[in-house]
């Protein structure tokens, strides 16, 4: 089997899957691209058995067959080749794959296809249309808060919420919770999904920088995405996902306004004298003024600053993590931002004032407990 492609749309086609592969993979033969040709196009699958994603490329060839070629060998190869049409040679029986490329020949080892894991199939249960900015901007503005803790899995996805009025995205690591709203996606029939990280990571790094159409197709096990020449089938995460509403809380009777920026800063360098542990920042909200402060009591170390805002209801006292503060901030785009509060041992929430006519963000942090310093 023979097939000439140029070397720069190879390498552009398998870095955009190549983060699927694992570096100790379940199963060794997971270290290769699965090359399949059929009438003049090659499709390369990579896959880690949660997650597989699949591009297609045009090349030059009469022949059909297919290879597991070795992935990091030929990622390496491709990325110190000039630009050049390269000429790939597969001796079947042997699986030895040579490379002639204008002025080298490189010879690899490749393995049966045949041994390489069949990507499972989405039959068209359950599908819905997005635009790539849309679900780019979903993605950053949730995932950032998926937890960690392999121990309640449900949370180290994103829970999508289909309806007939909007899809909502939520994720949530215990010590916040976001709850993005779309009201331009929809669909007739209900529907709730987790999304697994590292498929909506994956997807991050592969959307296209144009805005384009991407097709969601999933049923009970796997979603399905697939935008221009790339297709993704991700497995789903089966468990069920934390009552987040009933976490929001609606009686918050404190309304702080300030400058997103300003007070970003402000938690920037306030937080270096904060406990290395805890992370702990006071905010002290009287009148229309608001107090950072923080205090690391071990290596006494303090710092404090004011900021003007605008306030609504009783003075308050309440402490947050500094570094869940700062990331939920930087995660905003908004000039202007509220901060809705209870009581000091009630969840804040964080609301953006400036925010597109088609979406709704709610970020939620959770507070801890102050120390007793003045």
């Amino acid at each position: 089997m023979k097939f000439i492609v140029n070397s720069s749309a190879l390498l552009k086609q398998l870095s955009s899957i190549n983060g699927v592969i694992t570096t100790n993979p379940v199963v060794p033969i997971l270290e290769n691209f699965l090359f399949e040709i059929n009438d003049g196009t090659l499709t390369v699958t990579a896959s880690d058995l949660q997650t597989s994603m699949i591009t297609e490329i045009s090349v030059e060839s009469k022949e059909s067959g297919s290879i597991a070629v070795p992935a990091r060998i030929l990622l390496e190869t491709l990325k110190n080749l000039p630009e050049q049409p390269v000429t790939f040679s597969i001796e079947e029986e042997s699986y030895s794959i040579e490379i002639n490329s204008d002025n080298g020949r490189y010879k690899l080892a490749g393995e049966n296809a045949t041994d390489f894991p069949k990507v499972p199939s989405v039959s068209d249960d359950f599908s819905v249309e997005m635009s790539s900015d849309v679900l780019a901007s979903a993605i950053n503005n949730t995932i950032f808060a998926t937890s960690n803790d392999e121990l309640r899995p449900a949370m180290t996805g994103v829970y999508v919420n289909l309806s007939d009025t909007n899809t909502t995205f939520v994720s949530t690591d215990g010590h916040r919770l976001i709850r993005y709203r779309r009201v331009d996606v929809a669909s007739d029939n209900g529907n709730t999904i987790i999304i697994p990280r590292k498929a909506l990571n994956l997807l991050k790094s592969t959307l296209p920088s144009e805005n384009t159409n991407v097709t969601v197709e999933f049923n009970i096990a796997n979603a399905f995405f697939k935008f221009e020449n790339i297709r993704m089938i991700c497995r789903l995460i089966d468990e069920r996902f934390p009552d987040y509403e009933n976490v929001i809380p609606v009686d918050n009777e404190i309304n702080m306004s300030i400058n997103r920026n300003e007070f970003l800063s402000s938690l920037r360098r306030i937080a270096i004298y904060a406990n290395k542990t805890t992370h702990q920042v006071r905010l002290k909200i009287t009148g229309s003024e608001l107090q950072i402060s923080a205090e690391d009591l071990d290596f006494s170390n303090e710092a404090n600053e004011r900021l003007a805002c605008e306030h609504e209801g009783d003075d308050v006292e309440i402490g947050f993590n500094a570094r869940f503060l700062i990331e939920i901030l930087n995660h905003l785009d908004s000039d202007e931002i509220e901060m809705l509060l209870s009581a000091p041992n009630r969840a804040g929430l964080i609301i953006p004032k400036e925010k597109d006519d088609n979406e709704d963000i709610l970020m939620l942090v959770m507070p801890v407990m102050l120390n007793n310093y003045v």
